[in-house]
């Protein structure tokens, strides 16, 4: 249920308080420290649901986002939105990153992708952007499962709208969404071996 707005704030508020919000712990200091340091007050549980920590389905309420803009040096949520349209920090732009592109793959090439806890998992790419996972290690996709995608990025989370398994299809998988893919390299070429 996040915009591209509440993201963003998201990203400001770590970068204020100096650390990534992505443990129990993590949301339990920072509330604490919210409240000691600056007599702001939004619980844990709060801001594990605006996180994506705990599942829910919820809007943010307007309170909430109003008080992390005031952390980061705003009068309200409004007003951060207000200056993010004018900003120019914030525009589209390119970004270098570790990646791989479907396109720039060939048939057979091995990839592996990998997320905290301890996620791996071994694709062969099958062309037109799709791929067959050939081993999964602690994670609930399985192996023989298909899925499309056009790219990997290290360092963001791999959103999948479906998984094809046993000639149906799942629901929407997300890879890594907390934290993103720690690992996207590829191995070699099956054709090639």
């Amino acid at each position: 249920m996040n915009t591209p707005e509440i993201e963003e704030l998201k990203l400001l508020v770590e970068e204020r308080y100096g650390k990534k919000l992505s443990t129990t712990t993590d949301f339990d200091e920072f509330s604490l420290s919210l409240q000691r340091k600056n007599n702001i007050a939004v619980s844990s549980s709060t801001m594990k649901r605006l996180y994506g920590y705990v599942g829910d389905s919820h809007k943010p309420r307007v309170q909430t986002l109003d008080l992390l803009a005031i952390y980061i040096g705003h009068k309200d949520y409004a007003s951060f939105v207000s200056w993010l349209k004018t900003s120019t920090r914030y525009n589209s732009s390119f970004f270098n990153a570790g990646q791989l592109v479907s396109s720039d793959l060939r048939c057979g090439d091995v990839i592996e992708i990998g997320w905290a806890p301890n996620r791996l998992l071994r694709l062969e790419y099958l062309g037109n952007s799709t791929y067959k996972v050939e081993s999964a290690l602690n994670s609930k996709v399985r192996p023989n499962d298909r899925f499309v995608t056009g790219c990997f990025i290290k360092g963001q989370p791999l959103y999948l709208p479906y998984l094809e398994r046993d000639g149906e299809r799942t629901t929407l998988f997300v890879a890594g969404r907390n934290g993103g893919l720690s690992i996207v390299r590829k191995i070699n070429n099956k054709m090639y071996d």
